[in-house]
């Protein structure tokens, strides 16, 4: 299950602005590898959606089917806002409509990066 829990805007390239909302997971207990401390969070995902801004808004609170994941993605580079540093991240998270569909998307994954793999050997 998943919440949505806020919306963001954007503007495309001919300076329409749209929006995405903000789909939050369930409770997860992470074990924090620099002082070893169990601590709670929840993975958050940005989906695509039309709605306008009042639409938006008003769906903050509903609960939908669905899951949260981490997923592999192409390396880039994402600052902090808080600090400002740089980072370069290999994952995002990815909105899925039940488990089926995340499995499914990680077997196309391994695939995939098999097939580079090959490729790049021979």
């Amino acid at each position: 299950m998943v919440t949505i829990v806020g919306f963001k805007s954007f503007e495309n390239e001919e300076g329409k602005t749209f929006h995405s909302l903000v789909v939050q997971g369930d409770l997860e207990a992470v074990k924090s590898k620099e002082t070893n401390n169990v601590y709670f969070t929840a993975k958050t995902a940005l989906v695509s959606c039309t709605f306008n801004e009042t639409t938006c808004k008003e769906l903050i609170g509903t609960k939908m089917p669905g899951l949260v994941k981490r997923v592999e993605v192409e390396p880039y580079e994402y600052t902090d806002p808080s600090t400002g540093e740089i980072s370069t991240l290999t994952f995002r998270n990815r909105y899925f409509t039940d488990e089926q569909d995340a499995e499914e998307n990680e077997r196309e994954e391994i695939i995939s990066r098999n097939i580079e793999e090959m490729e790049s050997v021979i």
